[in-house]
Parts: C-alpha cells; structure tokens; sequence
C-alpha cells in the first residue's frame, strides 16, 4: 500500500501499487470469485474493467467492506494465509471474514455479496504519478 491511508467522505481509502506478478495472478481463478466481471455497479465508468481501474498498476478502494462497513486488512503478498491456503493477495475482512481479491472482487462463500466500492478518482493530468512505473 502507497503512504498514509487517506480519507474520502469520512471513509479510508485504499490505494495500492500492484506488481507485475499481482496483475498477473489478478485473474488467475475467476470462478472464485462472486462477480468476477464487476456487473455490479460498485466502481465508475473508468474502472469498469479487469483491473477494476484507471490504471492497471494502481488500485483505488473505499477501504471498508460493503457487509458491515468493516475496515478489510490488506495482505498483499502472493502467499498462503491462515484463513486461504490458495490465497492470490487482496483484502480480509477481520470482522465476519469477507475476503476481496487485489481488484477489490469479493470471493464467493464470502458474508459480503458486493465488491468492494471504487471511488471517483483522477490522477493530475489524467496519467499516473511520476515514480509510480
């Protein structure tokens, strides 16, 4: 995750610098997924895509679950977890264990039946930060 996390509307905001090797695993098992291809309006216009995004580097989340407005915990790596031994990075709900992929897609089987929200955003000039690639 990039810096402090900031707020939007009283809400925290998540914003997360993916690799190379998370775009990669993004999409790697889709039918665990609840709504896998966002048909559920919970992003804007731009960010109806794959990568849930502007850019496909650079992810932006209202960082609260849609179940109960929890704050999920970003576990990030590409690594098994205690609650997800095929765990492929993304987002844990500590409070009734919801768990989001690191485009913000809830997993099926999860409390939450909604992706995570994708707030209105822009980059100055429209391109992502210097320092950023």
């Amino acid at each position: 995750m990039l810096g402090p996390i900031p707020a939007w509307r009283g809400r925290p905001i998540f914003v997360i610098k993916r690799s190379a090797d998370l775009l990669s695993a993004l999409n790697e098992d889709p039918d665990r997924l609840t709504d896998p291809d966002s048909q559920e309006l919970e992003q804007p216009s731009y960010a109806q895509n794959e990568y849930r995004s502007r850019t496909p580097d650079v992810m932006v989340l209202v960082g609260l679950c849609p179940h109960l407005f929890c704050s999920p915990t970003p576990h990030i790596e590409l690594k098994p977890e205690p609650f997800d031994s095929e765990w492929r990075g993304g987002f844990f709900c500590p409070c009734h264990g919801s768990r989001f992929d690191l485009a913000g897609r809830v997993y099926s089987g999860s409390p939450s039946s909604r992706n995570m929200e994708v707030p209105p955003y822009s980059f100055e000039g429209d391109s992502c930060p210097r320092g950023w690639y």
